[in-house]
C-alpha cells in the first residue's frame, strides 16, 4: 500500500504505538503487511547485520536490501556481504556506489577522511542512499538503544525526512542478539572476533579495548559519532542521530 507524505507521519505513531513492545519478526511481518514493494531495507552487513538479514530471509527474501559500498570498506566485508547473501538466499540485494562525478570532483585522490569525515560519508554513503530511497515510502535500520548516546530514545518506528523507519531491533541487547545468532547458527563478521563490534569504512574503524563503548573505534578521536544517514536533512526536521545501519 502507497501512503503519501502526508499519511506516513501518522503511520509511523500508529505503528509505534502498536509495536513498541513487539518481538522484531512482528515489527518487520507489520513493516511487510503495511508497505509491500515500498519497503526496504538498509544493511552495512556489519558486525550485527545478520540477525536482521536472517529474519528478512524468512519474511520476504526477496526484499530490496540497500549496501553502501562506499568504495573503503574492509576486504572481509565485502566477501561477508557475498557469502551471508548466498547463505540466506537473498535476491534483492542492491550494491550503493557513489557517483563518479562526485568522487571525481569532490574527493579525485580518494583521501577526503583525512580532512573532512562528514564530507567524505555524504558523497560516500548520504547522497547514494538518499537517491536510492526515494523510490520507497518506508525502510528499514538495525539501530538499537543499547548502542547509547542519542539512540537510547530510538523509537520502534519513526517518521524522517518523509518515509516511515522501522528499527525492529531498538529494544534487544547484545545477548538477544548473540542468542539469534547462535540458535540459527549464523556466521559472525570475520572483523568481529579481532575486536571490531562495530564495522564501517576502513580508514575510520578500529578496534576497541574490552569495556569500551560499542562504537568507539568509529571516528575514534573525533567528536563525529555518526555517518550521517540517519540525521534528518528536511527543512525544520528533528535530527535522529542513529548506530550502524
Amino acid at each position: 500500500m502507497a501512503f503519501d507524505q502526508i499519511e506516513r507521519p501518522h503511520v509511523a505513531i500508529r505503528l509505534d504505538a502498536e509495536l513498541r513492545h513487539a518481538h522484531p519478526m512482528t515489527v518487520l511481518e507489520s513493516a511487510v503487511e503495511t508497505f509491500g514493494d515500498k519497503l526496504a531495507l538498509v544493511s552495512s552487513f556489519g558486525a550485527e547485520s545478520a540477525v536482521l538479514l536472517h529474519m528478512i530471509s524468512r519474511i520476504k527474501p526477496d526484499m530490496p536490501v540497500m549496501f553502501l559500498d562506499t568504495g573503503m570498506l574492509f576486504g572481509q566485508t565485502l566477501d561477508y556481504r557475498k557469502a551471508l547473501a548466498a547463505k540466506l538466499g537473498l535476491t534483492g540485494i542492491r550494491d550503493l556506489r557513489p557517483a563518479f562525478q562526485d568522487l571525481a570532483t569532490t574527493d579525485p585522490e580518494a583521501n577526503l577522511w583525512k580532512t573532512d569525515t562528514d564530507g567524505c560519508c555524504h558523497i560516500r554513503k548520504v547522497l547514494p542512499l538518499d537517491k536510492a530511497l526515494t523510490e520507497f515510502d518506508a525502510w528499514i535500520t538495525g539501530r538499537k538503544r543499547f548502542h547509547g548516546g542519542d539512540r537510547m530514545s530510538l523509537p520502534v518506528v519513526e517518521q524522517a525526512d518523509g518515509q516511515v523507519k522501522f528499527n525492529p531491533l531498538a529494544n534487544w541487547g547484545k545477548a538477544e542478539l548473540d542468542g539469534y545468532m547462535a540458535e540459527h547458527d549464523l556466521p559472525a563478521h570475520p572483523l568481529v572476533a579481532q575486536g571490531f563490534p562495530s564495522i564501517g569504512c576502513w580508514p575510520c574503524t578500529n578496534p576497541v579495548e574490552e569495556g569500551q563503548d560499542v562504537r568507539a573505534g568509529r571516528w575514534a578521536g573525533s567528536e563525529k559519532t555518526e555517518c550521517g544517514i540517519h540525521v534528518a536533512r528536511a527543512p525544520d526536521a528533528v535530527s535522529n542521530v542513529g548506530g550502524d545501519i
